[in-house]
């Protein structure tokens, strides 16, 4: 038996409940993985909270690192003793040890530490198909970048600043905007205290910007439009202050903007571009060009503070469940 954190039902942070579970041997095209260290992601209070669909009981979590204990028939991307880390799959990763398709596995590079990795899965790899797929920056764009604080949003800071980028990064203290700015930030604007349109129209000298890549939703929507060049794109890659709904004549008012809602799963497949795509950002971690550690820990049994910290916006950066 091993322990891992299982949903019954819907609701706020006390719903998470640690629990002993059986893990079997892995089948045709599985492997059963140790975790080192379990990432936490946003997406998993959507989860949590019933706003994403889950059959009940469930695991909880899809991002995570460890190593390969045992491989099932027909498996051969990976074998035993490898480290490895995954974002994709069936929710389950809040857990000591689980089952996974070996297929979502990603090999981790020698140079790469485990509880670095752990801060790259989801939120590297997302920056990766935000920046490399959705809205391919080549250099020179000024864009606006939501919560530039955040586990993604400090990896964004940083491939910017390697791409030759200028990115405006809204955040909600000074504090974030010093952590911001450190790692790459051109410019920050403190929502609490300063107008988003009027600080982006001041940078650009009143053209606004190409692109906004919004994850905050429904409280930023109206802002990310006006903040927009006319034919510029609005990326639309979270709700996490409520979800957005867009009538597309005001997207014709707004100066006839493009609006995109991505999703990982649909830039993702197949393997051999995952491979890609991870080996792009591990490429910018072993040259410097990108450093992320956590910079908040807690222990499994403890997810459900770690999801109260999250949705408080009391971290900053990545955090990390130990198991």
């Amino acid at each position: 038996m091993v322990k891992a954190i299982r949903l019954h039902e819907t609701g706020g942070p006390e719903v998470l409940r640690l629990e002993d579970v059986e893990v079997g041997e892995p089948g045709p095209g599985q492997a059963r993985v140790r975790h080192s260290y379990i990432a936490l992601n946003f997406i998993d209070v959507y989860f949590r909270t019933g706003r994403y669909p889950l059959a009940l009981p469930n695991g909880l979590g899809s991002d995570a690192v460890g190593v390969v204990e045992a491989v099932g028939p027909g498996v051969d991307c990976v074998k035993p003793g490898d480290r490895v880390g995954y974002l994709m799959g069936p929710q389950g990763a809040y857990a000591q040890v689980r089952v996974m398709p070996a297929e979502v596995l990603i090999p981790l590079p020698d140079g790469i530490s485990d509880r670095t990795a752990a801060t790259l899965m989801m939120k590297g790899m997302t920056a990766q198909y935000l920046f490399r797929q959705v809205y391919p920056l080549q250099g020179g764009e000024t864009i606006l970048y939501h919560a530039a604080a955040g586990g993604v949003g400090l990896i964004a800071c940083q491939w910017a600043r390697a791409l030759g980028v200028i990115m405006i990064g809204t955040v909600s203290t000074d504090e974030k905007a010093a952590l911001a700015k450190a790692n790459g930030c051109t410019h920050t604007i403190v929502t609490s205290r300063e107008n988003t349109v009027e600080r982006v129209k001041e940078l650009t000298d009143g053209k606004g910007v190409k692109v906004v890549y919004d994850s905050v939703g429904k409280d930023t929507l109206m802002t990310s439009l006006d903040c927009l060049q006319p034919r510029g794109h609005f990326v639309s890659n979270g709700t996490s202050s409520g979800s957005v709904i867009v009538d597309s004549q005001l997207l014709a008012q707004k100066g006839s903007l493009w609006m995109t809602r991505p999703a990982m799963i649909h830039y993702i497949h197949p393997r051999p571009h995952m491979l890609d795509m991870a080996a792009e950002l591990f490429g910018h971690v072993l040259a410097g060009r990108i450093v992320s550690e956590p910079q908040q820990e807690f222990a499994l049994e403890d997810a459900a503070d770690a999801h109260r910290a999250l949705e408080g916006r009391k971290t900053v950066g990545s955090t990390i469940l130990v198991p």
